[in-house]
């Protein structure tokens, strides 16, 4: 009996090893489709303004670095944005601010259906302006001196006695906190805000300040307008005369909305990537890597100065973001893990 199974030991052996390594190989095999069919899906991104095309080039270059597959972006109103993205329609966005759009984020379904993943970009700040020569003539520094009939008439671009604010496009997150503030500092009968398209009403306002008219306006970073009209050189910010937000715009008691020592009425914000909850629980990867992106805003702010300045294809806005990874390559792949 003995001899017979030293006999037999070297194939017993064999056998052993054999269903070993095929065990190992099986789930080998699991994991790899795992990971193929991760990336075998169609990711489906999405953004408000074609300003904010750039970061989503980025971060779908970096996707596709890793296997994934994008499929057509779509540019969507805020609050549809984030009901397609909580419905799964659309499977992330570069472009949810994370104190503007929280209104939204909510009415979407908030945690249950939706997933923050990471500030792509951080300290955006929002506020009121008006050009450098008429704040020092008359001295205006605060927005609530706009319910003096004088200084409101400055700003009157036709001629009904209101001074014209150049705001935010209807249904933005901005719209709801400007409309806010006027009736909160009791200057709704003597300011009008104009909430048509905001890239437009600003071409009319900086086409005002070049013929040397006094403008009043509405504007967030990153974006071009801070390089066309630089603030402290060729425009001032506003103050407002107290902080006051729409409960539904921030999740803090006291919410601090100072910039360099003003009260500029808004909190300095986070844009983040936004996923939908079941997209970024079946994709772990594309989740780990969209969570590293991080772009600096005078990034952003220079690349939408090459789409005013006419660099405003799709072709255009992904050679910007393919150039901006080229001079930051060592980040980039420290990103993907790579």
């Amino acid at each position: 009996m003995y001899y017979s199974l030293r006999r037999q030991f070297p194939i017993l052996l064999f056998l052993a090893l054999t269903t070993v390594f095929t065990i190992i190989g099986l789930h080998s095999c699991d994991n790899n489709d795992s990971n193929l069919a991760e990336k075998s899906v169609k990711i489906t991104p999405a953004y408000v303004s074609l300003e904010e095309r750039f970061q989503t080039e980025i971060v779908n270059i970096g996707l596709e670095k890793l296997g994934y597959k994008i499929g057509k972006m779509r540019e969507l109103e805020p609050a549809l944005m984030h009901t397609d993205l909580a419905a799964g329609g659309i499977d992330y966005t570069a472009a949810h601010w994370q104190q503007l759009g929280r209104e939204f984020y909510l009415n979407s379904g908030g945690d249950e259906k939706l997933e923050k993943v990471g500030v792509i970009v951080d300290n955006a700040v929002q506020g009121y302006l008006i050009d450098r020569a008429t704040a020092e003539k008359y001295d205006i520094t605060n927005l609530k001196q706009l319910e003096n009939p004088d200084i409101a008439k400055l700003f009157d671009t036709n001629n009904n006695g209101k001074a014209n604010l150049v705001g935010c496009n209807a249904g933005w997150g901005c719209e709801t906190i400007i409309n806010h503030h006027l009736e909160t500092y009791n200057l709704e009968k003597i300011v009008e805000h104009e909430s048509g398209k905001y890239f437009a009403l600003m071409a009319d306002a900086i086409a005002r300040y070049k013929q040397n008219e006094p403008i009043l306006y509405y504007t967030w970073t990153p974006l071009w307008t801070s390089s066309v009209l630089v603030p402290e050189e060729d425009v001032k910010w506003l103050e407002v005369p107290y902080t006051s937000l729409p409960d539904s715009n921030s999740n803090r008691s006291n919410p601090d909305t100072t910039y360099k020592g003003k009260n500029l009425g808004f909190v300095t914000d986070q844009i983040m990537i936004l996923a939908n909850e079941n997209f970024a629980n079946s994709h772990p990867t594309a989740v780990e890597f969209m969570s590293k992106v991080s772009i600096p805003i005078k990034d952003v702010s220079a690349e939408n100065q090459l789409i005013r300045q006419g660099e405003d294809s799709v072709n255009d806005i992904r050679r910007h973001a393919e150039k901006w990874i080229e001079n930051h390559q060592q980040t980039f792949q420290k990103w993907l893990n790579l």
